[in-house]
């Protein structure tokens, strides 16, 4: 008689998602926000509601690896992409092993900016203008703008 073993239940990590987790997910909704994708179509094009990419976006979910190549994929940037930007403070809580019950990273202040439906709308509109040229006028005339309301 031949015993089957039973398929393994899928692997749950004890310490559930870290702030590592809530930075890559960050760097999907800030890319999926660029591209001018809503949850709900990135989460058909990998099989998933949109409530499971809401909670990849913020966080409370862990994402694998073959995961996150897909939104690499999808998203159109290298896998690195999602762990760049990190502040100082997320880079060493990384680097010293990440374990639950340990102090979280502050925010970075500059984060809150970058959620900002205004933000990713003024991003996608500076990179749709094609010509270089008009691009770094553009820049430089936000730079001085930002300079004169400063001194009021």
């Amino acid at each position: 008689m031949i015993v089957k073993a039973k398929p393994k239940a899928p692997r749950k990590t004890k310490d559930g998602p870290t702030p590592i987790d809530a930075h890559v997910g960050g760097r999907i909704r800030a890319r999926r926000g660029l591209l001018g994708m809503s949850q709900k179509d990135l989460g058909e094009k990998v099989n998933l509601t949109f409530q499971q990419i809401q909670k990849y976006e913020r966080g409370a979910n862990r994402i694998g690896s073959g995961r996150l190549y897909e939104f690499s994929r999808i998203l159109g940037v290298p896998i690195s992409y999602f762990f760049e930007e990190m502040t100082a403070d997320l880079q060493k809580y990384a680097e010293s092993g990440a374990k639950k019950g340990k102090a979280l990273p502050a925010r970075s202040p500059d984060a809150e900016i970058l959620d900002r439906r205004e933000t990713l709308e003024l991003i996608r509109a500076f990179y749709q203008v094609e010509d270089p040229m008009v691009r770094q006028r553009f820049l430089e005339l936000m730079r001085e703008t930002a300079r004169v309301c400063a001194k009021k």
